[in-house]
């Protein structure tokens, strides 16, 4: 792929040039796209769908170094706060390359060199990764720790367990059968199922 010729002169102008490229090749991939009003945000765009919104950030560059391009990554000379945006979208403008990387990757840092003729380059695994800004950053929720476990037995099965202890309701609902003895604990907070209350 041959370089882009330089065609904004300007940072501005150049910043938000690179925001309608955005846009442009984020709707080629089949991504929804929608822009904030004014520009006081910490990021720049919102793609996703209902229950699945991601904030991007988008940087370009010019500025090349003797291998690859260095691309500012901060606001007013400062590195953003954490949490200001989920991706940032980082544009080799010469090099029509994108690099799509999590906050993570970048947190604390004032700018990234991002080398398009190295495979092994910390962010290459990000060249044109845009299928990250359609995944659901929340698909694998974090479950809760179990801190306590307590409990309890009957001398002489109640009504409406049968021989084994096991109680009707839960052999018919579930996969498997769960004793009058058995306890469910969650976050600390510890529930005694016995038969007489079910």
């Amino acid at each position: 792929m041959g370089k882009r010729k330089p065609i904004i002169i300007g940072k501005k102008l150049r910043g938000e040039w690179a925001e309608m490229i955005f846009m442009l090749r984020a709707t080629e991939h089949g991504l929804q796209v929608s822009k904030p009003w004014g520009d006081s945000r910490s990021y720049d765009f919102v793609v996703g769908r209902p229950r699945h919104f991601v904030a991007v950030q988008v940087k370009s560059t010019i500025f090349e170094l003797e291998e690859g391009w260095m691309c500012t990554v901060c606001s007013s000379g400062n590195p953003y706060p954490p949490e200001s945006f989920d991706f940032l979208a980082a544009y080799v403008v010469f090099e029509d390359a994108w690099y799509i990387i999590p906050e993570g990757e970048i947190l604390g840092m004032k700018s990234v060199s991002l080398h398009t003729k190295c495979s092994h380059s910390k962010y290459e695994k990000y060249r044109e990764a845009w299928e990250l800004l359609g995944r659901d950053l929340n698909a694998n929720p974090v479950t809760g720790h179990i801190d306590d476990i307590q409990s309890c037995a009957e001398e002489s099965p109640p009504t409406g367990l049968n021989e084994a202890g096991i109680h009707s309701r839960f052999s018919s609902g579930f996969h498997r059968e769960v004793p009058s003895s058995t306890v469910s604990a969650q976050g600390g907070n510890v529930f005694r199922l016995r038969a007489g209350t079910l």
